[in-house]
């Protein structure tokens, strides 16, 4: 039985950037509940004792934080790419169109998969 041959999938534009925004959007309310935690557990610490309560669930956050800084820098960057294309006058294109650093995508998605499974890129 052959292989069945790869779909291609076409995007267009506002497909792509409705995406984008939805992302952007669930990382800013991602970091912002994580700064939250991260300010309340900070109020709650009292004594030098509590720290060994506390920080861990501090580092917890502030890798959140950090993890949401870097896929809006890698959403940055896809964004960039998608308005050099827009530049060429195309209206739609696949995603092997773009020139994506495929180094990028890789480590993106395999610290995704290695990583807590309470927020996803």
């Amino acid at each position: 039985m052959a292989r069945p041959q790869k779909k291609q999938i076409n995007l267009t534009k506002e497909s792509m950037l409705s995406l984008m925004q939805e992302i952007y959007n669930e990382l800013v309310e991602q970091r912002n509940t994580a700064i939250r935690i991260q300010n309340k557990m900070l109020t709650m610490m009292k004594e030098p004792e509590d720290m060994q309560l506390i920080g861990p669930v501090i580092e917890k956050q502030q890798k959140i934080i950090n993890d949401c800084v870097e896929k809006k820098l890698t959403l940055s960057k896809l964004q960039s790419q998608m308005w050099q294309k827009s530049t060429e006058k195309q209206d739609d294109f696949t995603l092997s169109d773009i020139d994506l650093d495929d180094d990028i995508i890789k480590n993106l998605i395999e610290k995704d998969i290695s990583e807590d499974k309470n927020y996803k890129l």
